[in-house]
């Protein structure tokens, strides 16, 4: 079943009096209930991408469906994962997950069982009333998670939602994040430039070219979960998508 169609999407800018195409006719669907990373060098329009889809930017052209309805606008039906986790510091874990659920009106009862049962999922039972400044990068990373799964989202999106840490931590945030993931099974868009990260969370990877913001590849990761890093097939996969990289470099 399809859950996202981007049909034609089409950004421009206005600069000193020229066109800047950012994004040019990029069109794709996602089925419910898969992980599809964008991946592409920076500036290729990937996270203009994803703000549109967030309904944060307008599109030029073209059209975003979700599920039967056009995206014209932010919405509770798409949860935002930051790349800097975007907690409120002042809430402890509890009220900064209790906060979609608040604004939406969901009944105090109903809160309660979705935040116990989000908790377990995140393993952060006891760390309920730690504030932000008090949590380690992947509970940071996981309470984020969990806070844009608390509203009910139909699909989630994330910016390079671990581009802020160090290269040990990103692969074990990469091994937490799929976990909570295969627990939910919820539609995700990702943002990324990392070919490691998008073979190992992506059911499927769209690659952007550097100029125009066009799709150069749009391929399956046909590789069983949890993924072995060090398989010939996962290497394999990672080689085709870091020459397709260096192809959007040399368009630039």
């Amino acid at each position: 079943m399809i859950k996202l169609k981007v049909d034609h999407i089409r950004k421009t800018f206005s600069r000193n009096g020229e066109e800047q195409i950012v994004l040019e006719d990029v069109s794709f669907s996602v089925d419910e209930g898969r992980f599809v990373s964008i991946l592409g060098p920076s500036g290729c329009g990937k996270t203009t991408l994803l703000s549109i889809l967030a309904g944060f930017q307008r599109a030029t052209g073209g059209s975003i469906t979700l599920g039967d309805r056009k995206v014209s606008g932010p919405g509770p039906d798409r949860g935002f994962v930051f790349q800097n986790y975007a907690l409120f510091p002042w809430m402890t874990v509890r009220e900064n997950v209790m906060f979609p659920m608040k604004r939406q009106r969901i009944p105090k009862d109903q809160r309660e069982r979705t935040f116990a049962r989000l908790i377990g999922i995140a393993q952060l039972e006891g760390r309920e009333n730690f504030y932000p400044k008090e949590l380690s990068g992947g509970m940071k990373q996981r309470t984020a998670f969990i806070r844009a799964l608390a509203g009910q989202p139909e699909i989630l999106l994330m910016d390079e939602p671990m581009g802020a840490v160090d290269f040990q931590m990103r692969q074990k945030l990469q091994e937490e994040l799929e976990s909570l993931w295969l627990k939910e099974r919820i539609t995700v868009i990702m943002v990324t430039h990392d070919v490691d990260e998008a073979v190992y969370l992506s059911d499927r990877v769209i690659v952007l070219s550097a100029r125009r913001g066009c799709i150069m590849d749009d391929s399956p990761i046909d590789l069983p979960r949890p993924r072995d890093r060090d398989d010939q097939h996962y290497e394999g996969h990672k080689a085709r998508l870091s020459a397709q990289l260096r192809m959007a470099f040399r368009e630039s």
